[in-house]
């Protein structure tokens, strides 16, 4: 062995044993000064597109900036159902109604004689915003960094680079500011469109923005010049918005970001020559009052919460549903929020590295991906879940609830043989919805995790029975048989799935985007089931564009959509199947096309009751009507399964409120001895590489000193 191969054995020797000694969890990804810090991690995989709350829609979106910007109400964290409660405002709003000649009308008068609706809406005093920059001012009272020039904004890369912060008080302008900013000819609201149905004055607001706009292209708009005549600050603390009618369910819109405020100063600031090339917009800082504030935000890989210095405060709540108290969900009643000082959350691309940084502590809560579900949990014979002994015996809790979801298969209802009211076609969509077994899809493909709807309301909504659809089970609650279907087909002229007349095939055309992991298993089945009942099923792949197209002219038979409640209210679930909201012909969102005399005349009469049982009754009749009719398969309501550690507490689902960060507490000092417990290094690879440099080392070091020891006596 040569001197500088001895040499580099050595060294390599000498690194195994600096590692030795190099404390004791060696991939924790986060700096050792966080090592008991008050901070909550996880992670994200698909980058948040949208932070301006009047363009976000989406859930991940809705995770970060519900922490951030707050709506006037908010949904108690632990009631069920779910119950409105003031955020920002002092008490939820009464309608106050109004006739056409602008007269008052008693308390719940009749739909029918309702033209206006006023929301007046009362806020809290002193609730100031985050620390930024467009609140800064000099001395004279001055903003700072609201008039830019273009040098000075060239030495500017992030919102860091601005000295100088400041904050004001919330106040009811703000409000007013961001519902004008929904018609903004810029922004592209997603939900202008629907609003503008309800808010008195909005659509002719967007006409009003949108000539300011092209007169004076490129320049910041004012909205505080261009009043809204259905929306008005009435003093500091108090505004109105005017709704068309009666629509109870427009309080449910009070609680999204879409009607949070938004402080002129920061829409001005980011709208400044030069801002958008560096990504110092709204769409990328959000400016609110909330618990917390983005302080970095690198959608690609990281993003960070911080609290709010400036946050006005509020108490975990003391009341929530029976069993709660059991959970320990009651044990911080009282305390103030946010628990949690920090925020971190972690892009994952792919769902394994994810699992196993939860595994390993380095995430405190997780999902379940469909890979790991066998490693996560158990399925009893009964349809029972229970933790895997593994999970156990690290003290991770399962926590299951039911999305307030429809995932369906829809008929179009324009469609010359699946559609229309005729008892032929109403037998044969019955028939094909009893010989897709739903319970069979959810056991196969979605590992158990889904409940088999029985109509389109799911559980945890006013007007949901428990009951099962008797067009699709018997009186024993399992489902039809194969020859009851049969059967039904026969009596529609279509015997063994062939016109009785012409002896032609009953061919259904399934149009579908899937080309993702398990979609051709997924159709094979779903083909497999029409078999059943010989229907030929063709299949027709396309992309997401064109298939929204063909859905939006109804040029489809059978199709595959999910819709994810906004509110949880019926109406946010019957109204698909309302006439008037045809997608064909309306552009609206019911994409079957839907339409019954009965079942448009119940819905317009349910829609503006408060949940009573009357309402009840009359959902009742919209559901049978729609059993009966069948313009969907009947699908399921996801069931949604969260894996958090033992020392992430609080945790209980909320599937409409996103403001739920300041409800959870962490216990740091646990987490870290768990992780230290869990992550701690393996020495015996390292032992046996010291093991083999001693073999190598220690005759290779007595030969060489031989060999010296010849030459010097030569």
């Amino acid at each position: 062995m040569s001197r500088a191969a001895l040499f580099s054995c050595l060294v390599s020797c000498l690194w195994s044993l600096l590692l030795v000694g190099c404390g004791d969890e060696w991939n924790n990804p986060y700096p050792r000064s966080e090592r008991e810090a008050n901070i909550l991690y996880t992670a994200f995989i698909d980058r948040p597109k949208h932070l301006d709350p009047a363009q976000s829609y989406t859930e991940d979106e809705g995770t970060i900036i519900g922490q951030i910007y707050e709506p006037p109400l908010q949904y108690n964290y632990l009631k069920r159902p779910y119950t409105l409660e003031p955020a920002t405002a002092t008490h939820v709003p009464q309608p106050e109604y109004f006739d056409a000649q602008g007269r008052k009308l008693p308390h719940d008068p009749p739909a029918a004689k309702v033209a206006y609706t006023d929301y007046v809406i009362e806020l809290q005093h002193g609730i100031r915003y985050q620390p930024h920059p467009a609140f800064a001012k000099r001395a004279d009272g001055s903003y700072r960094y609201l008039d830019l020039s273009r040098d000075e904004l060239s030495k500017v890369r992030t919102l860091a680079d601005f000295p100088e912060q400041g904050t004001r008080e919330l106040t009811a302008d703000d409000y007013v500011y961001n519902i004008k900013r929904l018609a903004h000819p810029q922004l592209n609201s997603p939900i202008f469109g629907l609003m503008s149905d309800y808010i008195v004055g909005l659509d002719d607001y967007a006409k009003t923005l949108k000539q300011a706009n092209d007169a004076h292209p490129g320049e910041w708009l004012d909205l505080r010049k261009y009043p809204l005549s259905g929306v008005e600050a009435r003093d500091r603390y108090h505004y109105r918005i005017r709704i068309k009618g009666k629509y109870p369910q427009f309080l449910y819109w009070l609680a999204m970001t879409f009607f949070a405020p938004m402080p002129w100063e920061a829409d001005k600031f980011h709208s400044q020559p030069g801002m958008a090339e560096k990504n110092l917009v709204l769409d990328w800082y959000p400016v609110g009052t909330g618990a917390y504030m983005l302080t970095e935000n690198d959608p690609n890989a990281r993003m960070v919460l911080q609290h709010n210095p400036n946050f006005h405060g509020a108490t975990y709540p003391c009341e929530g549903e029976p069993g709660d108290r059991e959970k320990g969900l009651l044990a911080d009643c009282g305390k103030a929020l946010p628990f949690i000082d920090k925020v971190v959350f972690t892009r994952e691309k792919e769902q394994i590295p994810y699992w196993n940084k939860f595994l390993q502590g380095y995430y405190d809560a997780s999902g379940i991906a469909s890979d790991s579900f066998d490693q996560a949990v158990n399925v009893g014979s009964g349809g029972d879940v229970t933790l895997t002994d593994d999970m156990r015996a690290q003290g991770i809790r399962l926590t299951t609830s039911v999305a307030i979801s429809d995932m369906y298969l829809s008929f179009n209802m324009l469609d010359p043989l699946v559609g229309g009211e005729t008892d032929a076609a109403r037998k044969i969509r019955q028939a094909i919805s009893i010989a897709i077994d739903q319970e069979e899809f959810i056991s196969i493909f979605a590992n158990g995790r889904g409940v088999a709807a029985q109509g389109p309301i799911p559980p945890g909504i006013f007007g949901y029975r428990d009951v099962e659809n008797s067009y699709m089970y018997g009186a024993d609650e399992h489902r039809r048989s194969i020859e009851e279907a049969k059967k039904l087909l026969a009596d529609a002229g279509w015997p063994n799935g062939r016109n009785a007349k012409t002896g032609e095939p009953l061919i259904v055309n399934l149009d579908t985007t899937g080309a993702g992991t398990g979609s051709k298993a997924r159709l094979d089945w779903l083909a497999k089931q029409f078999r059943k009942i010989n229907l030929q099923l063709v299949i027709r792949s396309t992309d997401w564009n064109r298939f929204q197209d063909k859905v939006r002219k109804g040029a489809v038979q059978l199709f595959y959509l999910g819709w994810n409640a906004d509110y949880p209210d019926p109406e946010n679930f019957l109204f698909l199947f309302y006439g008037p909201q045809s997608r064909a012909r309306l552009n609206g969102e019911n994409a079957a096309n839907y339409s019954n005399p009965e079942y448009n005349a119940l819905f317009e009469q349910m829609r503006s009751m408060e949940n009573t049982p009357e309402r009840q009754h009359i959902i009742d009749r919209m559901v049978e009507i729609l059993r009966r009719d069948a313009p969907w398969v009947w699908g399921y309501h996801p069931k949604d399964y969260t894996l958090s550690h033992a020392w992430l507490l609080n945790g209980k689902p909320n599937k409409v409120g996103h403001d739920t960060l300041k409800y959870l507490r962490v216990d740091a000092v646990l987490r870290a001895e768990k992780r230290a417990e869990w992550n701690r290094p393996v020495l015996w690879p390292l032992l046996a590489i010291l093991a083999v440099c001693a073999a190598l080392v220690v005759p290779a070091m007595r030969a060489w000193r031989r060999r010296e020891n010849r030459r010097e006596t030569l």
